[in-house]
């Protein structure tokens, strides 16, 4: 069974997309429509931006979404996933392709996400770090211990785990991380505590505006960040993108699913090749390969 997952935040690249405009019609015809949904050319940006306007939340997010997207569509009648996974907003990139949301509804459900996760960074000064070598019961009971607002954000592989939270808190947690065993723990530049209690504000905006949009049933299962088990009830798949915003992304839980229901392949799809590296070192079982262009 080939199981196909979607990149989030991280895998953005300048220049991004501007092959497959080049070449295929109907991917200029989705940049365009895009361009026209958000209101402002994200083309320029991808194509011709500098790194630094590509990290923006509000440009990066949709970004993303649309390598992704697109390069599902010029895939045509070739692109069959048995199984859908994203890794935090690579999951609205995995539900377009699992037919359960439109184009059109999944760029602005994106774009408000990213907005409103923008909006929420600027309310509490906060971050996010990398760490490595830990089990992750460490890393919670760590975490646990540190006062202020500090938790485990991505469950990315075996010992690879990202927390969230204030950055005094992240900072004291980080030297408790090293007393602890930990190989690195290293905070990262990005400007807000994703996957955490400070994303509220966020997770209310995206909330009324997920439960405004059309979510149909989807072509195969889709395993979410939250449950990480299989999910194929519309409604269940708009509560799980909601709490998505406040709760820690479980990706190698979902990876591990994924493979226990019957995965073999794990298709990456859309900009850089991370999830593949991190399936791998989930389990070395399953092959893993990328889509960059049909």
């Amino acid at each position: 069974m080939n199981a196909y997952i979607f990149p989030g935040q991280g895998a953005q690249f300048v220049g991004m997309g501007l092959d497959l405009f080049e070449e295929y019609p109907l991917a200029q015809e989705f940049f365009e429509r895009a361009n026209d949904i958000l209101g402002f050319s994200i083309t320029d940006v991808m194509f011709e931006g500098t790194v630094e306007e590509l990290k923006q939340t509000n440009v990066t997010q949709p970004a993303i979404f649309l390598h992704s997207v697109i390069l599902g569509k010029i895939c045509g009648d070739s692109f069959k996933p048995d199984m859908v996974a994203g890794h935090s907003l690579g999951e609205f990139s995995a539900l377009v392709a699992n037919e359960c949301l439109s184009f059109e509804d999944g760029l602005k459900l994106v774009a408000k996400r990213a907005d409103a996760m923008q909006k929420a960074c600027k309310i509490q000064p906060s971050t996010m770090a990398a760490v490595l070598g830990l089990e992750d019961s460490i890393v919670e009971k760590v975490c646990d211990e540190v006062d202020g607002v500090v938790v485990a954000a991505n469950y990315n592989c075996p010992g690879q785990l990202v927390i969230s939270g204030e950055i005094e808190a992240i900072n004291i947690a980080c030297e408790k991380m090293k007393e602890a065993g930990a190989r690195r723990a290293l905070v990262l530049p990005v400007g807000g505590a994703f996957h955490s209690p400070l994303m509220e504000p966020a997770r209310e905006e995206l909330a009324a505006a997920i439960e405004m949009t059309e979510f149909k049933k989807p072509s195969c299962p889709i395993y979410q960040n939250v449950p990480t088990t299989a999910v194929v009830n519309s409604d269940d798949i708009k509560r799980n993108l909601i709490s998505q915003l406040t709760a820690p992304v479980k990706w190698t839980q979902s990876v591990q699913n994924m493979i226990k229901d019957g995965a073999t392949v794990f298709t990456e799809v859309g900009p850089g090749k991370v999830l593949q590296g991190l399936v791998r070192k989930i389990d070395a079982a399953p092959e893993t390969t990328s889509i960059i262009k049909p």
